[in-house]
């Protein structure tokens, strides 16, 4: 009877020692779960309203829902009275020897959040990087998809293309094309420009506004240069620019005009 005694009084003193600290435990504990179910609901609302990436959305939703659950964690430890030194230094030292190990990987990483999140460029637009230039078929959290041109599929690393030059294309929605035409001084400036001018008019790829631009560039001993700037749309460039040139070419021939070397 007396080991039984004991054992109510020291169960008892345990009680009254920690049952508050369990109480307060478990009502933090359904507090913070209903917080932290709140501020998700918060947090994909506003994702959603500034329309990020699926991926980085889902990404970030469990990252904060992750964060929150840990801070939870460690606010019931301590409540309870649990000594977190060792296990604060163990995941100190895995924070450590995975930051070493992962370097790289995790600056790619935090560059592809970064792509999502300030998106300068998207999925369709045509890049020049890394010296290739083609078309963004996906971006991921650690690397950009580019299909170049030429049917060739590049994967860059996010490191690279968010610490490096990156030309964007298509970002302002349409891009200007320069064209030079070499005249000896035989032939008229003027009906070379009328002809230029019509030519440009009808080809329907080439945008009304801007304005085509034509004008002189070059004055040589024996012969002049006007320079053709018309604006088209990003995609589909390279097929209008060929095609463009080859209208020019077979106007100015229609027009029984030669130029240098043509003789």
């Amino acid at each position: 009877m007396d080991y039984l005694q004991k054992f109510y009084d020291r169960a008892f003193g345990w009680l009254l020692t920690f049952g508050p600290r369990i109480l307060i435990g478990i009502i933090i504990l359904i507090v913070g779960q209903w917080l932290i179910r709140f501020i998700n609901r918060l947090v994909k609302n506003y994702l959603k309203r500034r329309e990020f990436d699926p991926s980085l959305e889902t990404f970030i939703q469990n990252l904060v829902a992750i964060l929150m659950q840990v801070l939870l964690i460690l606010m019931l430890m301590q409540i309870l009275g649990i000594q977190m030194t060792i296990f604060a230094a163990v995941i100190a030292a895995f924070g450590v020897a995975a930051g070493l190990a992962l370097s790289g990987t995790l600056q790619n990483f935090a560059s592809g959040i970064l792509i999502l999140m300030l998106k300068p460029y998207r999925v369709g637009d045509n890049l020049i990087t890394q010296g290739k230039e083609g078309t963004v078929t996906s971006i991921q959290l650690f690397y950009t998809v580019i299909l170049t041109f030429d049917n060739t599929t590049v994967i860059v690393p996010n490191g690279k293309l968010s610490n490096e030059i990156i030309v964007n294309l298509s970002r302002e929605g349409k891009r200007r094309l320069d064209i030079e035409l070499k005249f000896k001084y035989n032939i008229d400036y003027n009906v070379m420009k009328d002809l230029l001018l019509k030519s440009v008019g009808e080809f329907t790829s080439c945008l009304k506004e801007p304005p085509p631009r034509i004008g002189l560039t070059l004055l040589d001993m024996d012969s002049y240069m006007i320079s053709v700037n018309v604006w088209m749309e990003p995609h589909g460039f390279e097929d209008n620019r060929l095609a463009l040139q080859e209208k020019i070419l077979d106007d100015i021939r229609a027009a029984g005009i030669k130029l240098p070397g043509m003789e």
